[in-house]
């Protein structure tokens, strides 16, 4: 898609910097792709405390892969 917007030059700068990419566009696209996750994960907070977990959180932490 193509569009046209006019976005704060010392932000975008600032937002190509810190996100380490070269072009514009991939700024935008990295912001719209962190928009869209965040708004996913919505559906995921409101199963807080409705879901019960049985494990062992000890073992969980060492990893998979410990025995």
């Amino acid at each position: 898609m193509r569009i046209s917007i006019e976005i704060d030059d010392s932000l975008m700068r600032q937002a190509m910097q810190l996100g380490g990419v070269g072009t514009e566009k991939a700024v935008v696209e990295a912001a719209l792709r962190l928009f869209v996750e965040t708004r996913q994960q919505s559906g995921i907070r409101k199963l807080r405390g409705r879901v019960k977990w049985e494990g062992d959180l000890e073992q969980s932490r060492r990893g998979r892969n410990a025995s």
